[in-house]
């Protein structure tokens, strides 16, 4: 499997906030960018700063391996507008409009690559690397073949270090642990600096791919019994490594700086990059069609990337936004034949049985009453558990609520028919408001222990 296919996931890392609707470079959340996968300059970020200056991978790979890998930022750039005063002198300004024509300052970003490989050999791979300044003018012409200012874009060097060896492990000695560190390594001289300015010389959005081109990687969030002590040493530190491409691949790992779980996937129904992941589309969409003529001007001239979006929404045809509403996936049948016996007037009613995810429907669940065995106790509604959610858990918020005590409240099924608890907390002064209107927190058996038999 290549590495290609992990990139489209990548690419959505990459970019993830990299402008927000209603993608104008005036909007009050365009004001604080870069908020994912910062690495700073390590003197600055060792004085204080709000940074970090470096990221560690730590990830499982079975028998003897070759890794090629890749590790992905953005270089910021910063564009500035800078208006015609005469045939020679310039005027910095935040924008400038000219014959309906509107150009707007702001930070752009060059997309940046680093290869390197690594075989099964022991020794420390070292690689550094740097990317030097840069300086551009673009002029600013209107329509009419007018020049009224120009585009002066400008970025500061970049410099990291890319480290990464493999440690043989005694309890698994079909397992190697793979260690990778990235690190900015920019000389640095302000310790004072404002965070803008720093950004500046920082890379931004920092993330690594890794493919196996021989042996197969280990899943930290869901690893086999007999590699889950060795997965759970690995120490992983601004990052979070998770396997990429079908269900079932162990071939590539994105080392992503934002949570996600194993085999993350862009919905087929996206027709394009909205730049914030954890929105849904239809809402972003149906917000961006509600801007005004001028707010979309003004998204136009901030970005090619925002232009891109505001074009979409606006030639968007109706199938597509209806595409956006949902859509389910893996669902078995709800049919049944009909009786052709039965009476014509019933054969309609015959057709179509409840659908299997409405339990107050289906009569082959029953959340209330049915159980679950975990180990040699059933558990079902009113049994009392302690909470012990696993690293696969893609929502950090969960592992705060390890060892507390909750209650069952049903048992159910999700879509791929696993079955999974609806607790309350049972120290939780809201667990009676949460029950009254079935809200619930949703852990798998294997992520509690049973605290008592039911009687």
């Amino acid at each position: 499997m290549s590495i290609e296919r992990g990139r489209k996931i990548a690419d959505a890392v990459l970019y993830e906030g990299y402008v927000l609707y209603p993608y104008r470079a005036s909007s009050g959340k365009n004001q604080v960018r870069w908020q994912f996968g910062v690495l700073a300059p390590r003197q600055w970020s060792d004085a204080g700063g709000c940074e970090h200056s470096w990221s560690q991978t730590e990830c499982l790979i079975e028998n003897e391996f070759e890794i090629g890998g890749t590790v992905r930022f953005l270089q910021i750039q910063r564009r500035v507008v800078e208006k015609l005063v005469d045939s020679d002198t310039f005027q910095e300004v935040e924008s400038l409009e000219a014959e309906a024509g509107l150009w707007t300052s702001w930070d752009e970003a060059i997309e940046r690559e680093v290869d390197f490989e690594q075989s099964s050999e022991f020794s420390e791979g070292l690689l550094d690397f740097e990317f030097s300044a840069s300086r551009t003018i673009e002029p600013i012409v209107t329509k009419s073949g007018r020049r009224v200012g120009r585009f002066v874009r400008e970025s500061n060097a970049v410099k990291g270090t890319i480290r990464l060896f493999a440690q043989p492990i005694e309890e698994a000695r079909a397992l190697r642990k793979l260690h990778l560190r990235i690190e900015n390594v920019m000389p640095w001289t302000d310790a004072a600096a404002s965070r803008d300015i720093v950004m500046r010389s920082s890379l931004i959005g920092v993330h690594a791919l890794l493919e196996a081109k021989r042996g197969k990687f280990v899943s930290l969030i869901d690893p086999p019994e007999w590699a889950r002590a060795a997965a759970q040493k690995c120490s992983n530190v601004h990052t979070w490594p998770v396997m990429v491409g079908e269900d079932g691949d162990r071939d590539v790992v994105l080392s992503s700086p934002i949570i996600l779980y194993d085999y993350p996937q862009i919905a087929p129904e996206s027709p394009g990059d909205l730049y914030d992941a954890t929105e849904i589309d239809e809402i972003l969409t149906l917000r961006t069609m509600t801007l005004t003529e001028d707010e979309k001007r003004q998204a136009r001239a901030t970005d090619p990337r925002a232009a891109a979006i505001i074009d979409r929404v606006d030639e968007m045809p109706p199938e597509i936004l209806d595409r956006l509403h949902g859509a389910l996936r893996y669902l078995r049948a709800a049919t049944t034949k009909p009786d052709p016996d039965a009476p014509a007037e019933n054969h309609s009613a015959s057709v179509e049985t409840p659908p299997w995810w409405d339990p107050g429907a289906d009569t082959s669940v029953s959340p209330e009453s049915d159980s679950v065995q975990i180990g040699d106790v059933s558990v079902s509604k009113g049994s009392r558990v302690r909470l012990r959610p696993g690293p696969r858990r893609s929502d950090a918020q969960d592992m705060f609520l390890a060892g507390k005590t909750a209650r069952v409240e049903a048992v159910y099924f999700d879509v791929e028919e696993h079955e999974y608890l609806a607790v309350t907390l049972e120290d939780d002064p809201a667990a009676d408001f949460m029950q009254t209107h079935g809200r619930f927190l949703y852990f798998y058996p294997d992520e509690v222990e049973p605290l008592e038999v039911n009687q």
